[in-house]
């Protein structure tokens, strides 16, 4: 069995050609996807540990057919295991990784011809359904986890704010610092949306990494350009933008909001691919004034690629440009 574009297991040259056209595109992609995980990271949640292990797992039970699969393997290991620790986040979040592998590839093999982000995005729904209750037969188990994930965070803010305190102390008030605490907390209120995205983005890297080493095809994911997903998953952020707005207790406001987060991420690639099918790619100079904008405009270029997304759901652009360009020709 051979990957293919689709997320299933053939390929051939015209594919080649088109995924040799999509390079930009498909680097914004992996872009949004090292964004992600490194928010990940700063929720004391190992990035690697979410590529590492659907990637152990598509090796061992699709197969190992190349030198640098077998060496990528290995690394991945490594990286799986870490360093052990008796706090109770390593355990967390290797079970969680382990249950994720485990459900993409079971979905893969149940649908092997079917396009990634289906089964990505089924395979991260079951894993927290299952999870969840998990944590709900056992009560309690919910708070220690939120216990962890907080005094994290905390000691990962309390370290950065020594950090910029010693450089200049005078450039830093107690309100400022009390400010960065409170936006602290509330990151560690969205950990169930970004940890569902960074699950996403690992289930990405390593399925493209396995059709890439295991058959050397580039094709284990499509074109940004070209992504989208059920419309009926407006409910969900509507849904949850209704729970934030109207929500009568805490838990239905996180609820709602950590489902406004997750299905906002969602939307704002989306709108990304969007906005590349629109203006027909994306060139070296757009690739870093993108970058840029990244790195001092990121709120005002997230909302505004989100608001596209959401708009595609109902205006379907994409289809509607292909509707008026073959009309001329």
């Amino acid at each position: 069995m051979r990957p293919s574009s689709a997320g299933g297991l053939s390929g051939d040259g015209a594919a080649g050609s088109v995924a040799d056209e999509a390079i930009w595109p498909r680097a914004v992609g992996l872009l949004f996807i090292t964004f992600i995980l490194f928010v990940m990271l700063s929720l004391s949640i190992s990035a690697g540990v979410l590529v590492a292990f659907p990637f152990l797992a598509l090796m061992m039970v699709l197969g190992l057919r190349r030198v640098p699969a077998a060496v990528a393997a290995v690394f991945a290991v490594f990286v799986a295991v870490g360093v052990p620790a008796r706090g109770g986040i390593w355990y967390f979040e290797r079970g969680w990784a382990v249950v994720l592998a485990g459900w993409f590839v079971v979905l893969t093999m149940r649908w092997p011809r079917s396009r990634f982000f289906p089964r990505a995005l089924a395979a991260v729904a079951a894993t927290a359904a299952l999870v969840g209750l998990a944590l709900m037969i056992r009560p309690g188990s919910w708070a220690v986890v939120d216990w962890l994930i907080t005094e994290g965070l905390m000691r990962s803010a309390s370290l950065i704010a020594q950090g910029l305190i010693l450089s200049d102390p005078e450039a830093y008030t107690t309100a400022g610092l009390n400010t960065a605490y409170e936006l602290t907390m509330q990151l560690g209120r969205l950990f169930p949306a970004l940890l569902g995205l960074s699950s996403l983005a690992g289930l990405a890297v390593a399925w493209w990494a396995y059709v890439r080493l295991s058959a050397g095809s580039g094709l284990g994911l499509g074109p940004l350009r070209e992504f989208r997903f059920n419309d009926h998953l407006v409910w969900l952020f509507l849904i949850g933008l209704a729970l934030v707005l109207f929500g009568s207790g805490e838990g239905w406001t996180s609820g709602g909001g950590n489902a406004v987060v997750f299905m906002g991420g969602l939307y704002a690639m989306r709108g990304a691919g969007v906005l590349l099918f629109l203006s027909g790619g994306l060139t070296v100079f757009g690739f870093l004034f993108l970058v840029v904008g990244m790195l001092f405009l990121s709120p005002v270029l997230i909302s505004g690629a989100l608001l596209v997304g959401l708009g595609d759901t109902w205006l379907d652009l994409r289809s509607k440009t292909k509707a008026i360009a073959g009309s001329k020709s």
